[in-house]
């Protein structure tokens, strides 16, 4: 509590931003982010950015950034581990008693928006972002393809795990420290679908989940439309696998292993990440 207000500070809230060649996008998003939450939150507040393989000057604009502003700081990854592997790199860091959560380098979700997730999380240990709930306010939305797309993923995620989220693949997501650490040993997609695999496993364990409406802009230059199709594939089998990982007959797949994996080199999608010992999940 603190002694001149008598109010309870809030909780630490540690925030990854993956980034793959931002150095166009991310410095402003930074900059707002860091202000922001200086001015706002009376918890400690950290901002990781977690570079995947960038070849571009994106390590640089952070370490800029960085100058200005204590709390950011970065985890620089020079081969492409993807964004899932970026994601489970920075998970790593959740701390007990505290929240860590995520957004997309290109500002489509603004830290007001994000702190309403804070305050939305209650007694859930995941709060995640909705763009398809009636309240949501999109102030820009995608374009109508990438809509449909969307909605189809959206349909197959459904028919595989029952798992009643309206939008898994917001990248808005809030979490408890504890239920990360309990998860984190079944976080294994390293693609797009790391959001599917992240929900699926606090499922299993028994977390709650709260999906709440977020206000949210559709930016420009997305590196998802520009390799839709491919994208989409590549996700299409990493939820495939999560499915027959809560199988009983995965462990009869492994002489396909090989093929897999051969796979996501075609479609140019980062393989399943492996166990400490070796094995992949």
């Amino acid at each position: 509590m603190n002694p001149d207000t008598g109010c309870v500070p809030d909780p630490s809230l540690l925030l990854l931003i993956p980034a793959y060649n931002e150095e166009a996008r991310i410095e402003p998003v930074l900059r707002d982010y860091a202000a922001f939450f200086e001015k706002n939150y009376s918890g400690q507040f950290r901002l990781v950015v977690i570079l995947n393989g960038c070849r571009d000057n994106t390590l640089g604009v952070v370490q800029r950034a960085a100058k200005d502003f204590s709390s950011v700081s970065w985890l620089d990854f020079p081969a492409p581990i993807g964004k899932g592997g970026a994601l489970i790199e920075g998970l790593k860091l959740a701390a007990d008693g505290g929240l860590i959560g995520y957004v997309d380098a290109d500002g489509a979700t603004a830290p007001a928006a994000f702190l309403e997730m804070i305050h939305h999380i209650g007694t859930a240990d995941c709060v995640i972002g909705s763009r398809w709930l009636p309240e949501s306010i999109l102030l820009k939305a995608q374009p109508k393809f990438r809509q449909f797309v969307s909605r189809c993923f959206h349909f197959i995620i459904e028919f595989f795990f029952w798992m009643h989220i309206k939008d898994t693949q917001c990248p808005c997501k809030l979490l408890r420290s504890e239920a990360v650490r309990k998860i984190h040993a079944s976080l294994c997609i390293a693609d797009l679908a790391f959001d599917v695999n992240l929900l699926v496993a606090l499922k299993r364990a028994g977390f709650r989940i709260r999906e709440e409406p977020i206000a949210w802009t559709d930016v420009a230059g997305s590196k998802v439309t520009a390799s839709l199709f491919r994208a989409s594939l590549a996700m299409f089998l990493s939820v495939l696998r999560l499915r027959l990982i809560y199988s009983p007959f995965y462990k009869w797949l492994k002489p396909l292993r090989p093929l897999e994996g051969w796979i996501y080199k075609k479609l140019r999608a980062p393989a399943p990440l492996r166990r400490p010992d070796g094995t992949v999940q």
